[in-house]
């Protein structure tokens, strides 16, 4: 494909970054002040909902209805109110629509930041260090959330505007759910592709892992210590449950060269036990445990698939169990998600390799990652060429978490050249 670009537009959409990069900082920077956990996105909302007003973008904000979604194969099992829970989706429409539209699609929640005492400095207050900014939330994904404003800024510095509808959706429920994506596909947003700027190193996403989120529950027999041998400790039987389900979780590895784009990866399958409760007494033997469980699973395998495997595995775990003491129980509390394969081939991945060379001055690379990301629900349900790119970035989900500001300063230009090619452009001044 020849580029629709003038090398004169090109040069002046990477300066266009280049003179707003400060701004860029200081706007992220703000995104990560609002504590965006979920639940609370409200205020962070507010900020992206005003900053795509004042580009001229056509609001659409809505509260996610958990009724519509249970209606949908893909949706997240819900366990907390979605009351004063919305996404925002900002919508360019073009004077005349000669180029391809896009989705530019991001997720606003962040996940907890565990012990304060941990992160040298406030995970709310966001700095610069070294060339790295700083505070949660600032890779996982509001460094590229706010990137993709900037590229849209950095067209329009040009003196160019866009020639094809442009939905920009701030997103909820990534990190829980994937439910914000799939309610804004259900409201009926489309496009003949779609950039999600998550934090991957400079690098495309091939293929990604599905998910389930499960509450594992353990029943025992209370007892007071001094007659300890006649009770059950039901925090002991959690532990005999998760060293069952660590045996799943490394035959499922063990399958990895079965798996298209998965063979070369030493632990593509991660079993994580996230949190842990019991008991109700130091002085009484526990009548009960429950722990959260979050498992992978390979594309191609369906959530009701390693469903009926966990729960095949935690009936074998049970029945090791004294009889009449114990009791495993299981209950979906989140993500129920397929994982997924972006094939070669597709133009917007050309595209989108032409410009990243262009910036970087190297090919664009591509590899597997064995975490989970909304685009599954755009290529399994909606059929769109979805690409996952973005900066480098250290401790997502860790203390000081952090992103590499020349990288944020490359992906941004070329998110910016992606869209001016992709969409088209006209000049405007």
């Amino acid at each position: 494909m020849n580029s629709m670009l003038k090398n004169t537009q090109r040069a002046a959409i990477v300066d266009g970054v280049d003179e707003a990069f400060d701004q860029q900082i200081a706007f992220t920077q703000e995104l990560i002040r609002h504590p965006s956990v979920r639940t609370r996105e409200a205020s962070a909302q507010d900020v992206m909902e005003r900053a795509l007003k004042e580009r001229g973008f056509t609001i659409d904000r809505w509260q996610l209805d958990p009724a519509e979604l249970s209606e949908h194969v893909g949706h997240g099992r819900i366990n907390v109110s979605y009351e004063g829970m919305t996404n925002v989706v900002g919508t360019f429409q073009p004077a005349q629509h000669t180029g391809r539209s896009l989705i530019l699609n991001g997720h606003i929640d962040v996940v907890p930041v565990g012990p304060r005492e941990q992160w040298s400095r406030s995970p709310w207050d966001p700095h610069v260090e070294d060339g790295w900014l700083y505070g949660r939330g600032c890779g996982d994904m509001k460094a590229g959330l706010a990137g993709g404003l900037f590229a849209i800024d950095a067209i329009r510095a040009a003196g160019l505007e866009i020639t094809a509808p442009l939905h920009f959706q701030s997103v909820v429920e990534e990190e829980s759910t994937g439910n914000g994506t799939l309610a804004a596909i259900q409201r009926g947003y489309t496009a003949e592709a779609v950039l999600i700027p998550e934090p991957e190193e400079n690098m495309l996403v091939r293929a990604n892992v599905g998910v389930i989120w499960a509450k594992i529950r353990v029943g025992g027999k209370p007892t007071h210590p001094r007659e300890m041998t006649s009770g059950f400790n039901a925090i002991d039987a959690a532990v005999a449950v998760v060293n069952q389900l660590r045996l799943l979780e490394a035959e499922w590895n063990a399958e990895r060269g079965r798996h298209r784009h998965f063979e070369d990866l030493d632990h593509p399958i991660n079993f994580n036990i996230g949190q842990i409760r019991g008991g109700d007494w130091p002085s009484s033997v526990p009548a009960w445990c429950e722990f959260d469980l979050r498992a992978a699973l390979y594309p191609g395998t369906t959530a009701d698939e390693a469903w009926e495997q966990i729960m095949r595995h935690l009936k074998i775990a049970e029945a090791a169990l004294p009889a009449g003491d114990a009791r495993v129980t299981a209950e979906k509390t989140g993500f129920y998600a397929e994982g997924y394969v972006l094939e070669e081939g597709s133009d917007a991945e050309h595209t989108l390799s032409e410009q990243h060379e262009k910036v970087f001055g190297s090919p664009l690379d591509s590899f597997t990652t064995p975490g989970y990301i909304d685009s599954r629900l755009f290529v399994l349900y909606s059929g769109l060429p979805t690409l996952v790119y973005g900066p480098r970035t250290e401790e997502i989900h860790g203390y000081d978490e952090r992103t590499h500001l020349e990288s944020l300063r490359k992906v941004t230009k070329t998110m910016a050249l992606f869209i001016a090619e992709w969409c088209g452009v006209t000049q405007t001044s």
